[in-house]
């Protein structure tokens, strides 16, 4: 007994001499290999993990950085605000915490910018706003740049990253595939080209409507691409899906997709497409 309130005692004098430092928030966990992994070498990697290349989910920001020539893209200023048809209260709420939180206004940014310098209209999603889903104002903003492409005879490059459409806006979001996949009819019969570049996730109304519609259908590695998610698939048929079901590498074999683009070549293949699809069009110097 008295052993053993000594060591209760000196247990609690013990202080630790060595202590370690972490700066919060400068790292990360690989969602594949499991590693920690310091911020600033994923992002110098451009956002895939050095150690097993597993491809990060990247915002909206970086990917312009990563895509159009440095201070060429001039995005629309498209006067339009997200609108609360169900009046739900939370959905407000979040809006704002989102768009504190991201610097954004929507899910998607447009503009027009320059790829090894020829022009085109751009659209990039970004999965930190409400996880790219699709509402009215995405939805406008997407058919509104597909106009734009028509108007300047402009290539259209669409980047996916979306959980599909949002529901928080009822109908309103599922009219939005109808409404897009209209104006890419009037892109075509207008003659110019149409890049979809599918990234991690595109799901749902966006991959029933303009993700799969391009000319060109690219994807990045390992991108999980689909309708419906896959447990509901595998509740829906009463049976198992086959290994790697809705990857980008299952959707290249049986067809659904063009080709797999690595991010360090994903600039200068869109540029290659340009130029063998239009030739001098498009504002190739």
């Amino acid at each position: 007994m008295i052993v053993d309130k000594i060591k209760k005692r000196e247990s609690k004098n013990i202080r630790p001499t060595n202590k370690v430092d972490i700066p919060v928030g400068k790292w990360m966990k690989c969602d594949k290999c499991k590693e920690i992994l310091y911020k600033e070498n994923i992002k110098e990697n451009e956002s895939i993990c050095p150690l097993c290349g597993h491809y990060f989910r990247m915002s909206s920001r970086r990917r312009i950085e990563q895509i159009i020539d440095k201070d060429t893209f001039e995005e629309f200023q498209i006067p339009i605000d997200t609108i609360n048809p169900l009046e739900l209260e939370d959905y407000e709420k979040k809006l704002e915490s989102l768009r504190e939180k991201t610097g954004l206004t929507e899910a998607v940014k447009c503009g027009i910018g320059e790829i090894e310098g020829k022009k085109a209209v751009i659209c990039v999603m970004d999965s930190a706003f409400f996880m790219g889903s699709m509402g009215s104002v995405v939805g406008e903003k997407i058919t509104i740049s597909i106009e734009k492409a028509i108007e300047h005879k402009l290539p259209l490059i669409i980047f996916t990253a979306s959980g599909g459409a949002r529901m928080q806006e009822g109908m309103i979001s599922l009219m939005q595939m109808a409404k897009t996949t209209q104006a890419l009819t009037k892109l075509d019969k207008a003659g110019l080209l149409y890049i979809s570049v599918l990234t991690d996730p595109t799901y749902g109304g966006v991959t029933a409507s303009f993700a799969m519609l391009g000319d060109i259908i690219l994807a990045e590695p390992g991108a999980m691409i689909g309708f419906a998610g896959q447990r509901v698939i595998e509740q829906t048929i009463g049976e198992s899906l086959p290994e790697g079901f809705q990857t980008s590498e299952f959707l290249l074999e049986h067809g659904f997709i063009d080709k797999i683009v690595e991010r360090k070549d994903l600039k200068t293949t869109l540029s290659k497409l340009i130029s063998l699809n239009h030739g001098n069009y498009g504002g190739e110097k």
